[in-house]
């Protein structure tokens, strides 16, 4: 597979990736009980954005590896995807 078509699966996984790990751990301004003038109660008191984008690349960079396993032992082709699909290949 062209090294671009793997950074772009990688890239699509990680943005999938990081807006399932973005509620980690997130406590409201309200249930912190310190809402700052000006914001929405519901906003998170602290975003902790760094260990989210770590905590994400690890998961992404996981399910990446075991993907391209699958598709390089044929455990899983685009044939096999169109064959489970009833499409011709």
């Amino acid at each position: 597979m062209p090294i671009v078509t793997l950074i772009a699966i990688y890239f699509i996984i990680w943005w999938v990736v990081l807006f399932a790990v973005l509620p980690w751990g997130v406590r409201s301004q309200q249930e912190a009980g310190s809402v700052e003038n000006g914001t929405d109660p519901g906003a998170p008191a602290i975003p902790n954005l760094l260990a989210k984008i770590i905590w994400t690349t690890i998961v992404t960079t996981v399910l990446f590896c075991i993907g391209q396993v699958l598709f390089a032992s044929q455990f899983a082709s685009f044939d096999g995807i169109l064959r489970l699909l009833g499409m011709p290949h």
